[in-house]
């Protein structure tokens, strides 16, 4: 039997409500606070870098904004996957698809397409990686798992 998500459980089945965010004792809750200070330090599966942003965002501007950014990283996520993905870059470029800003993201592409024209995969791939990684090192971006 799988265990099911103990916030889902707790707020759309007992409470009613979408997600936590949206509970008047998020605040106190000490599950719920738990989980996001665990995810300033480290991650399981998903990174959990920009939860606490995320969080912020979804309460300020609505659920249905948060989408469109997310449908926007994930555009963006499968040219990455697409054209500069070798085989052995999809958890790093996702959590970049994560992790950076938009402009961010929109920027190294067209900077890796310019670099990267008549490239194989490989060296398309170190490309974009440079690119991540330089905007990462000015920004103190982590773009691995936190273990």
């Amino acid at each position: 039997m799988a265990v099911g998500c103990p916030f889902i459980t707790c707020a759309v089945k007992k409470r009613g409500i979408e997600f936590c965010w949206n509970c008047e004792e998020s605040s106190i809750c000490e599950k719920w606070k738990k989980h996001r200070e665990a995810g300033k330090k480290h991650d399981s599966f998903k990174c959990y870098q920009t939860l606490e942003e995320d969080i912020s965002f979804i309460s300020k501007n609505g659920i249905n904004e948060f989408e469109k950014i997310q449908k926007q990283r994930e555009h963006l996520l499968k040219e990455m996957l697409k054209d500069y993905n070798e085989g052995r870059s999809k958890s790093y470029y996702c959590i970049a698809a994560t992790v950076l800003e938009l402009e961010e993201l929109k920027g190294a592409l067209t900077q890796a397409k310019k670099e990267s024209d008549g490239a194989n995969i490989k060296e398309k791939s170190k490309i974009l990686h440079s690119i991540l990684d330089n905007i990462s090192l000015k920004k103190k971006y982590y773009l691995k798992l936190r273990k």
